[in-house]
């Protein structure tokens, strides 16, 4: 018998996941576990998605776990920049890798470089970065003074992002600490957390174990969305958990969710907690704008060009900005009245997180 949930149950069992309702006490490395990646392209932002997840933090926390190598940076999905862990980032980067978009004869064509080379071009950056992180610059000099490599000097200067991304999903390499504003990348098997990258059909149904715990109940849909991903990869990683994949019915939608968490997402209950997040912030980015059930289809474009938003019940219910002393906050009107308590209570803590008097203004 196929188990019966609402979508007010699933949001409010998914704020539980999200540290969300209530406020969590993990350390850094744990709320980016839970969330299983962070977008950081907007490093201030992929902070505060982290900070307003733990009851008590504090400035600068999420550079300070880089540092300690307790979480990485990479290019992943959809030629984001995310926050990983050293433990569980491998598997992400190793269902990009499958793509081996670096073997399309475009790129053999513009890079001069064969499926052959890209073993040498490995070991020749591994070797430059044996002596700590370089910079872009730093790095392409020391690859391309080798013969084998020289003619890539234009792509250092003109394309880095793109010939390097390959490097990220092959386990080679992360970002590490900026340095006078400059992104610099570091070896990944320098770091002893670092857990290497997992056969691809191994990492596909790691990486959507790890995102039903967080976003489930899920569709197919859901997961081709999170990975970026066809339909029979899909479908193939989520065949891979088996007996531990149980399918529910979500007010008439058929979705996946982990069989070990069903019972506690049948006895969850609705709730009306009302948090601000950041523009980018997982809770949407990971079902994916277009999800109607997180955000109604008139204010998707509104939520996908990075505003800040606010949640009521898990549901996108507004947006707020700060303007000198004040986080204005532009409440739906569909969203019916706003209610003034929570979203006052909401703006004390962030005023405490950021370290400013902040009041609110609707």
């Amino acid at each position: 018998m196929i188990e019966t949930v609402t979508w007010p149950q699933v949001l409010a069992w998914r704020l539980r996941r999200h540290l969300l309702d209530p406020v969590g006490t993990e350390s850094v490395e744990d709320v980016v576990r839970r969330l299983g990646a962070v977008q950081a392209q907007v490093p201030a932002s992929a902070e505060l998605a982290v900070r307003l997840r733990r009851r008590q933090s504090k400035l600068g926390e999420v550079d300070r776990a880089l540092a300690e190598g307790r979480i990485i940076k990479a290019w992943v999905m959809r030629g984001a920049v995310h926050l990983l862990t050293p433990e569980d980032g491998g598997a992400y980067l190793a269902v990009k890798a499958a793509g081996r978009q670096w073997e399309l004869p475009s790129w053999q064509s513009f890079y001069r470089l064969t499926p052959a080379d890209w073993k040498p071009f490995r070991v020749a950056v591994r070797e430059a970065l044996a002596d700590g992180p370089l910079t872009t610059h730093e790095l392409g000099d020391a690859v391309t003074a080798l013969p084998k490599f020289r003619h890539l000097a234009f792509a250092f200067a003109e394309h880095a992002s793109t010939i390097l991304k390959p490097l990220f999903w092959q386990g080679v390499m992360s970002f590490g600490p900026a340095r006078d504003g400059q992104a610099t990348f570091q070896r990944l098997d320098l770091n002893p957390r670092w857990a290497g990258l997992p056969e691809p059909d191994e990492a596909g149904t790691r990486v959507v174990e790890s995102y039903l715990r967080a976003y489930g109940p899920a569709s197919v849909e859901h997961v081709r969305y999170w990975q970026n991903a066809g339909l029979k990869s899909a479908r193939t990683w989520l065949a891979g958990l088996g007996d531990r994949l149980a399918e529910v019915d979500v007010d008439g939608e058929r979705a996946f969710v982990l069989r070990e968490d069903l019972q506690e997402l049948a006895a969850t209950q609705p709730t009306r907690a009302v948090r601000l997040l950041p523009g980018y912030d997982q809770w949407v980015l990971g079902p994916g704008t277009a999800d109607p059930h997180v955000v109604s289809p008139g204010r998707r474009q509104l939520i996908s060009r990075q505003a800040a938003f606010v949640i009521s019940g898990g549901v996108v219910s507004g947006t707020w900005a700060i303007a000198d002393d004040q986080i204005i906050v532009d409440w739906f009107t569909e969203a019916g009245p706003a209610p003034q308590g929570p979203l006052a209570d909401e703006v004390e803590r962030l005023s405490a997180i950021l370290d400013r008097s902040l009041r609110l203004r609707t």
